[in-house]
């Protein structure tokens, strides 16, 4: 079946090659923001996927909750210690931040910016809750500045993601990638947006990622996707409902896919064969 990638810089393509042959992997994402839209783990999710999503804006957590229903979605931040913290809201894009001087930044460059208070946790503490007991297949963390913070919060030595996708600035003049090389992972790609981790322990897998995605990953882009479907204001309204519908036939035809390609479904199909020949 051809893969429809949602992900704003071909994440999830790349992601896909090194994971294809896994069933019910799982996920977690720190500012998952929307279900759909520029989103690194919808492809995952609609082959059978689960994770938790790490989201404080009300109406992306809204969404995510609505549907991804197999997967855990949590309205706070991560962050290096519990509590309370003060979140700057930009509706509307994927620019949100917990970093005030990020947020000054962004409220000069014209945007709206608006303090919220939102609940914080650890990465630590939320793996103790959901993912205590398997295997953490890619952790991705888009938090706009914020990303030293959320490391700090992260016990890499009893939980360990195989993959790490983290957004970085162009400039990637980031200070804290030691956090995580000290903690036993090898950055091996830049892509222009994020840097790639991976665990030590599973260096096996860093050819799939040797090349870029090509004609070759059997992929498409999502309808409305940037690089794809240029939508004019007029349009907006009559392509989300086409849109919506797209996405519902495509959710139902992974779906059906990732069931057909379960361990259950075959021994099943293989026993109807057998009663049948019977």
């Amino acid at each position: 079946m051809t893969f429809i990638s949602y992900a704003q810089n071909f994440e999830d393509i790349r992601l896909w090659r090194a994971f294809k042959f896994f069933e019910n992997g799982f996920y977690i994402d720190v500012g998952a923001n929307d279900p759909v839209h520029d989103s690194v783990t919808k492809a995952f999710y609609d082959r059978g996927w689960s994770g938790v999503n790490i989201e404080p804006m009300q109406n992306y957590h809204d969404a995510l909750c609505q549907q991804r229903p197999r997967d855990t979605t949590l309205q706070c931040i991560a962050s290096d210690t519990p509590g309370e913290v003060t979140f700057y809201a930009i509706p509307d894009t994927g620019l949100s931040t917990a970093d005030p001087l990020v947020a000054q930044e962004r409220k000069d460059a014209g945007f709206e910016v608006q303090s919220l208070t939102v609940k914080a946790r650890t990465l630590t503490s939320i793996c103790e809750e959901h993912a205590a007991d398997r295997d953490i297949h890619f952790l991705k963390i888009d938090v706009e500045g914020h990303e030293e913070t959320v490391l700090r919060g992260m016990d890499f030595s009893r939980f360990r993601p195989w993959i790490l996708i983290i957004e970085t600035p162009f400039e990637r003049d980031h200070t804290w990638e030691h956090l995580v090389t000290d903690a036993g992972y090898q950055s091996f790609l830049f892509d222009g947006l994020n840097t790639w981790f991976l665990a030590e322990e599973h260096l096996n897998l860093k050819p799939a990622f040797d090349l870029p995605p090509c004609n070759l990953d059997n992929f498409q882009l999502c309808f409305g996707h940037l690089f794809a479907h240029p939508v004019s204001p007029g349009e907006a309204d009559a392509r989300k409902q086409i849109n919506a519908a797209i996405q519902r036939a495509e959710r139902a035809e992974a779906q059906l896919l990732a069931m057909q390609n379960s361990r259950t479904w075959r021994a099943l199909h293989t026993l109807r064969n057998v009663l049948r020949r019977a």
